[in-house]
């Protein structure tokens, strides 16, 4: 399944950066059922994939955008979650940053902030192999501390974020709240707690 996951996560950059071109203007569906379903919120996609193996079926429910940062490299924030994991409130969609910046820092236990001025969010995140090349970096899913990130991307314009003493981005968020409804609706659990 961490496979499958992924897979929907390199596929979801390359929609990211689609939308952020500005190619996708409005919310869209793929016609095609055997594809999985795309939308577009702001500068959100979502992408709702189903695996049936004929014994069983689930959903993996994903969310990007796509940002550049302030040295110009193209970068995504998303969020994954399968009807295979634990749900809300129980646990959180995963949320990892993929940017091409080999000049962040690295390993497992990285401090990090995310938020504004008026919002802060303290984080660890470790890095990983990446993403169609790209670095990535996941944030430790605790539940308490996703539910807390998760509400900051609701309230902010634009989520500042940081890795230890070094700024990755500053990440628009328009159109994360209905991009967050949708993937609750796609896999079956509730959105007040983070998207009332």
């Amino acid at each position: 399944m961490r496979t499958f996951r992924l897979a929907a996560l390199a596929l979801l950059g390359s929609l990211a950066g689609f939308a952020a071109s500005g190619a996708v203007a409005q919310e869209q569906t793929q016609p095609d059922p055997n594809l999985p379903a795309t939308s577009t919120f702001g500068r959100w996609t979502t992408i709702i994939d189903t695996l049936d193996t004929g014994q069983d079926s689930h959903k993996t429910c994903a969310a990007s955008t796509a940002f550049v940062d302030g040295i110009g490299n193209a970068g995504t924030l998303t969020l994954s979650i399968s009807t295979g994991d634990a749900l809300p409130p129980d646990a959180y969609p995963a949320i990892m940053i993929s940017v091409d910046n080999k000049d962040l820092p690295t390993g497992k236990k990285i401090a990090a902030t995310f938020g504004d001025p008026g919002i802060k969010v303290s984080a660890t995140v470790y890095s990983n192999n990446g993403v169609n090349g790209r670095p990535s970096w996941l944030v430790d899913n605790q539940a308490k501390t996703s539910l807390a990130l998760l509400r900051a991307m609701r309230k902010v314009t634009s989520l500042d974020v940081v890795f230890g003493k070094q700024t990755v981005a500053s990440i628009p968020m328009d159109g994360f709240t209905k991009a967050y409804r949708n993937l609750g609706t796609s896999c079956g659990f509730a959105t007040k707690d983070v998207a009332p």
